[in-house]
């Protein structure tokens, strides 16, 4: 390997690096963010560029949303099954966490993409 390949492949390791960091290569929390909806209707939208907390009032119930480095969960909710909690932290398009005993439902919109491409019945 020669003096300048060394230097070119510096070069374009630092670039990469700067570009990550810089957000421009994070994938997929550009303008993402989760819209809560409680019986159909939507009762809040947050950012996953922001870390936050907020109780949400489902139909006979609570749910705790927490956002973390760019992804949506429930970490608390006072319903029996605890489904919603369980979930993973969700951040892509379209992907959701559901709490069917409060009516609670989390949905990311604008997320990063999912790599699923197609669903075969």
């Amino acid at each position: 390997m020669k003096k300048m390949d060394v230097v070119i492949i510096c070069a374009v390791l630092l670039a990469a690096g700067v570009l990550y960091f810089s957000g421009l290569l994070r994938p997929g929390n550009n303008g993402a963010y989760a819209v809560v909806y409680v019986d159909g209707r939507q009762v809040g939208s947050y950012s996953l560029l922001e870390d936050t907390e907020d109780v949400i009032q489902g139909v006979g119930g609570t749910n705790e949303l927490r956002i973390k480095d760019g992804k949506a969960s429930i970490v608390s909710a006072d319903c029996r099954d605890q489904i919603c909690v369980n979930h993973m932290p969700v951040y892509r398009q379209n992907e959701s966490i559901i709490c069917l005993p409060h009516k609670v439902v989390v949905e990311i919109e604008n997320g990063a993409e999912n790599d699923i491409d197609a669903v075969v019945k």
